[in-house]
């Protein structure tokens, strides 16, 4: 280990002396040609004591201006990627150095009694020429790297095929390096591996070096001019997942990663089926696991109507209930294109093995829907219809009430008066403490389906409350995926907004779980991990798509939007927690409420919602007491 570690700072240190060797020659080029223009391009007019005492001021200076390059990491830049970033720390440090010159002209002066030590443009000459040596010298490697690479690629050279790394030197690494040497011309050269365990370095895998660990990887990527990443160790955990890819997009390559452990059990590892590194694989959360005996039995031979069926989280809903085996499976949706499409996806991959009926219509539509559960019969009800654009909401109050509140109301009635024996809501996190129209109709979503339960005897009504799902229709993710491909700017409301993220079919699959431990009333929150910064998403997803942040996208801070909360919460204080056979769902204390009294908040609401007004807004504040309206 000392000697892997020690080679690495010798090769550093050889580096940086080489850099800093160059550096004090530019400097003194700097000062003889600070001097030759400041003679209009005539050295022989330049008086001996001058070149003398340039000669003696360059030496202080170099190792002034030496000394702030290595304070301000200017020999720690990968070259192949020096660009903005390089020319600030040299902009600070010229900006530090001005006092200095301004301090050495007034000093000298004053020792020769009032005579120019040397002529006051020198001074300034040689700081321009300094700036732009050290620029120049940081930025011309990348350059004359970029030319060199063109010519080859013009030529039909090698440099079109890709230098990749391989991140564990493990049995998938073999199966990569294996199928990549049979056709190097098609995939690349496979240049060496990184691997934590220090017993495997120095060592080879299929004739490829075992080079180092995880911290070593942006000094190989500049040793072997690495341009393809692949991270390949299927066993780690998610700590060490998202460290080790949080250093690999730092060096600016193409990113990729294996599929999932049980494909390498199957044998099922190939260069065919690697994928693009997502912005899920650096959340840092390990793989959810749920009881699929518990789900198979609560869904299994039953059939199960998904209402908002072609919606993000619906639409994985009928996936993942199709996968179940259910007697038969009831899509109900009002947007046909979204219904269409899960349909035609599930009709290709199960064919005439599911029972699947595609139906149109609308949760507010109490005739409608009375007669889908007539007709059909379904025992179990996923009600997932529901707007939830925060900002759209805010200007449409009424549909929010109409469409969320209303519409799970009469959703929920008629299940339970067509013999529905479980109703589950989907909800949000956004429900608990609301600051926004759409958060607080969730909120009565919550209290209708608890009303309910207490009401009907034969159905069991419950919620799951959950926050950001990675993906979904309208969430951040595809949005800010748009804006880099156009060339950004990426925009976020606030540099300090955090949110919590799961992935779409983590969340479903802990949804179907909950399901399975319902005894009616109750509101599952899911553990949705630790809270992500909105803006380094933004800035992960920028450096993933090969790209630098604030140089090539420039990110915007735009404002929180009408009621959109710096962070959400998962619990009401009064709900307490309880746990579950799993330890990813919690329940939720019911609140205690008069169902009298709310009922009639109900149908005021109804009547409100008919006009076009915001005093519905004020109404609601009434109902959920913790939703404070914005003025």
């Amino acid at each position: 280990m000392e000697f892997r570690m020690s080679e690495g700072k010798r090769a550093w240190l050889l580096r940086a002396a080489c850099v800093g060797l160059l550096d004090i020659i530019a400097l003194f080029c700097a000062s003889y040609v600070a001097l030759w223009l400041r003679f209009d391009f005539q050295l022989n007019n330049v008086p001996n004591e001058y070149v003398q005492r340039s000669v003696h001021l360059v030496v202080v200076n170099a190792a002034i201006l030496v000394l702030l390059y290595f304070i301000f990491r200017l020999y720690h830049s990968i070259w192949r990627y020096a660009g903005v970033m390089e020319v600030v720390r040299a902009t600070i440090v010229y900006g530090i150095y001005i006092p200095v010159l301004i301090f050495e002209q007034y000093f000298l002066s004053r020792e020769l009694h009032g005579a120019a030590f040397l002529p006051r443009s020198y001074f300034f000459l040689f700081w321009a020429m300094g700036y732009a040596s050290c620029v120049g010298i940081r930025l011309s490697y990348r350059l004359l790297r970029s030319g060199v690479r063109n010519v080859r690629r013009s030529n039909g050279g090698e440099e079109d095929r890709d230098v990749i790394m391989i991140i564990g030197g493990g049995e998938a690494a073999r199966v990569i390096i294996r199928e990549m040497n049979v056709a190097k011309e098609l995939y690349g050269r496979v240049a060496c591996i990184i691997d934590d365990n220090k017993a495997k370095w120095g060592l080879y895998l299929e004739g490829t070096p075992i080079v180092g660990g995880r911290y070593e990887i942006p000094d190989m990527v500049e040793k072997y001019g690495i341009n393809h990443i692949i991270y390949a160790i299927p066993s780690a955990d998610a700590a060490s997942r998202r460290e080790i890819l949080s250093i690999c997009k730092e060096t600016g390559c193409k990113l990729q990663t294996i599929p999932a452990m049980y494909q390498l059990i199957n044998g099922e590892v190939s260069v065919s089926r690697l994928r693009d590194v997502e912005i899920s694989d650096l959340l840092g959360r390990d793989e959810i696991k749920v009881n699929n005996d518990e789900i198979l039995a609560s869904i299994g031979g039953k059939v199960v109507m998904v209402t908002g069926g072609g919606g993000s989280i619906g639409s994985e809903l009928c996936r993942q209930i199709a996968a179940a085996k259910p007697k038969q499976l009831i899509i109900f949706d009002i947007y046909e294109n979204n219904a269409y499409a899960i349909q035609q996806e599930l009709k290709r991959k199960y064919g005439d093995e599911l029972n699947l009926v595609t139906l149109i219509g609308s949760v507010r539509n109490s005739a409608r829907v009375n007669w889908v559960l007539q007709k059909y019969h379904p025992e179990i009800v996923f009600h997932a219809a529901a707007h939830k654009h925060v900002p759209l909401m805010e200007d449409s109050p009424n549909e929010a009430i109409k469409n969320n509140v209303m519409g799970t109301y009469k959703m929920g009635t008629a299940a339970a008066e067509n013999g529905v024996k479980r109703f589950l809501l989907i909800s949000t996190d956004k429900a608990v403490n609301p600051t926004n129209i759409m958060g607080a109709s969730k909120r009565l979503c919550e209290m209708v389906v608890q009303m309910l339960n207490r009401r009907y005897e034969n159905t069991d009504f419950m919620a799951v409350r959950f926050g950001n799902v990675l993906g979904s229709n309208g969430s951040v993710i595809p949005l800010f995926k748009k804006q880099i491909a156009a060339g950004g700017p990426v925009t976020v409301t606030d540099k300090n907004i955090i949110r919590y993220f799961m992935t779409i079919p983590e969340a479903v699959s802990l949804v179907l779980q909950a399901s399975y431990y319902a005894k009616g009333g109750e509101i599952f929150v899911l553990d949705m991990g630790d809270p992500v910064r909105i803006d380094d998403m933004a800035r992960n997803l920028i450096k993933l798509s090969g790209l630098k942040p604030d140089e090539d996208i420039e990110i915007v801070y735009t404002g929180l939007r009408p009621g959109e909360k710096l962070f959400e919460e998962l619990l009401m204080d009064e709900e307490g927690m309880q746990e579950t056979a799993n330890k990813l769902i919690f329940i939720g204390k019911p609140i205690e409420m008069d169902d009298e009294k709310f009922a009639e908040q109900l149908k005021r609401l109804n009547e409100a919602s008919k006009h076009e007004s915001d005093e519905i807004k004020h109404i609601v504040a009434e109902v959920v007491t913790t939703y404070k309206v914005s003025e």
